[in-house]
């Protein structure tokens, strides 16, 4: 087991890791964009840095219309990022992003942890319906499943 996958089970349960999952699956549903989960040890203190290199690494740019979410938690550090694709930038205005970063923010500050991951996963997926409204012919192109980073700082 991964020390990622080690860490993230001593701070969720298996079934808030599910739950978790399904809510990405739930509102990738009212979305053509799509969200990525990913828990990793540590950034190095570049939480936003460490994003955008796990997010070109694991090839989340490639979507059809350049609108995934990358969410990474580095548990031993206590920090996290968001880093959205080019094709969210050039739609969404300036301060989209930020109320989900300070939501999710206050209630991992309060130690809640899950509740700030779904609410994050919720904003997300209804902002991102608004500028990403799924399609007839909508293919779920990245996997709903949880990521874990290597211990070689993935």
């Amino acid at each position: 087991m991964k020390k990622a996958e080690k860490l993230a089970k001593e701070i969720f349960s298996d079934e808030d890791l599910l739950e978790i999952s399904e809510a990405i699956k739930s509102f990738e549903n009212q979305t053509s964009g799509e969200i990525v989960i990913s828990f990793n040890t540590t950034s190095y203190n570049q939480p936003y840095k460490s994003a955008r290199r796990i997010f070109e690494k694991a090839k989340l740019h490639q979507t059809k219309e350049r609108n995934a979410t990358l969410i990474v938690l580095f548990l031993s550090e206590k920090k996290f990022a968001v880093y959205g694709d080019s094709g969210i930038h050039e739609k969404v205005p300036e301060n989209f992003w930020e109320s989900t970063v300070s939501d999710m923010k206050a209630q991992f500050a309060e130690g809640k942890m899950k509740t700030g991951l779904l609410h994050g996963i919720q904003q997300l997926g209804e902002n991102l319906a608004t500028f990403f409204p799924v399609a007839i012919d909508d293919v779920n192109e990245l996997s709903d499943e949880l990521k874990y980073g290597d211990d070689d700082h993935e």
